[in-house]
């Protein structure tokens, strides 16, 4: 791809059009994680040092092309204030005149934030004229919202044939993180892959074991498999109707020489809750009324042995149900385990996906990963091997 960097732009004395993803969440009109924000900040304060004027567009929501109030992005303002270190006007719609003329009396290194870009039909629709009016309010297109690249809406695609167009600080990081792990990883190579369900991954592990070494399997996942190869599973969560894709999926791995590591023991209980009383067994074990809740000890050991021997770990899902004690015991030691081979200097680590997120941030390592996506949907898009339109589209824009 021939996607030119803002970063090598001068852009002392330009309008940027920054599309962000600045969808954090908030809680009585107060932003309660400003994660996504100050990462934004981050790539976007050397801009503004360099002279640089932001007109910043972000979604909020689903507001389905309506003005929806609590989908506001009034509350964000502050918050990017907060991050920038200056003052961040919040302008209450994004096109028209009020949102032109706040564009053009911005001086060199002044940000503005407009208000959620969902409120207009044309957004999701990919409106042409939608996006002109976006245009309209600068010299130069910047998508720095990697989270949203998997969207083929105005302000990631359309307007990008408008205006010169280039990828944002952030959409470096992340692209060249994720390129790392999965398009020229160091060997061994090895995915976690976990979560509840083997159809919401499909894709992805098919294109996965054609990528690593070897793929751990855990959480819900892991009983399907189980199921596939006529093991009782009592209770558990399963989706009968993948046993065929499991096996494809088998197939697949074999013939590309990739392992797959499933638990070779198991923890389960006769209810799914907190603090549930648990029990620890074979794979083979699982009583009819029984409920598989997380890998078990034997399982740990081996999953971190894996790692142990790996040079890359790309990671997406957890293990077990980790919101509950305790059943993120797996999820946690292997994070661990990741984790300290990562401060080592031994692997790359790279995860996503925001269950992946909150895993790590429970097991307290999210802070020691090489890199961690706050992508939901684009992350995953991209472990299935699929181009994203937010991406392609830079590709086919004219260089600032």
């Amino acid at each position: 791809m021939a996607i030119t960097s803002i970063r090598d732009v001068d852009v002392k004395g330009r309008v940027l059009v920054i599309r962000a993803d600045l969808n954090a969440p908030c809680k009585d009109g107060v932003v309660t994680d400003a994660t996504r924000i100050e990462r934004f900040a981050a790539g976007l304060k050397p801009l503004l040092a360099a002279g640089a004027r932001a007109v910043v567009l972000s979604h909020f929501g689903r507001p389905k092309g309506k003005v929806v109030p609590e989908m506001s992005l009034a509350p964000i303002a502050p918050a990017l204030a907060a991050a920038l270190g200056q003052d961040v006007a919040f302008i209450d719609n994004c096109i028209g005149p009020k949102a032109l003329a706040a564009a053009a009396a911005l001086g060199d290194g002044q940000a503005i934030l407009m208000e959620n870009v969902r409120f207009h039909p044309g957004e999701e629709k990919n409106d042409p004229a939608f996006a002109a009016e976006l245009a309209k309010l600068g010299d130069i297109y910047v998508n720095d919202a990697f989270s949203a690249a998997h969207r083929a809406h105005a302000s990631t695609d359309a307007i990008a044939a408008l205006l010169p167009a280039c990828s944002g600080p952030l959409m470096d990081e992340e692209t060249a993180a994720l390129a790392a792990a999965l398009e020229a990883p160091k060997r061994p190579a090895v995915a976690v892959i976990g979560g509840a369900k083997v159809s919401s991954k499909i894709a992805v592990l098919k294109n996965l074991v054609n990528k690593v070494d070897a793929v751990i399997i855990g959480g819900g996942m892991a009983n399907t498999f189980f199921f596939a190869d006529g093991l009782s599973i009592g209770k558990s969560l399963r989706e009968e109707d993948q046993v065929e894709t499991v096996r494809e999926i088998r197939l697949l791995a074999a013939r590309a020489g990739c392992e797959l590591v499933l638990p070779a023991d198991i923890v389960y209980a006769f209810k799914f809750a907190d603090n549930a009383r648990s029990f620890i067994a074979p794979v083979d074990e699982c009583p009819d009324d029984g409920i598989i809740l997380d890998a078990g000890p034997k399982s740990v050991i081996r999953f971190r042995s894996v790692l142990a021997n790996a040079q890359t770990i790309l990671w997406n899902g957890p293990l077990g149900a980790f919101e509950m004690r305790p059943f993120e015991q797996a999820t946690r030691q292997v994070a661990l385990e990741a984790a300290e081979l990562t401060r080592s200097g031994l692997v790359t680590s790279v995860a996503g996906g925001g269950d992946t997120v909150a895993a790590l941030n429970m097991a307290g390592v999210a802070g020691d990963f090489s890199y961690v996506s706050t992508a939901g949907g684009a992350f995953l898009e991209w472990l299935e091997g699929r181009t994203l339109p937010g991406i392609a589209a830079l590709d086919r824009a004219k260089a600032a």
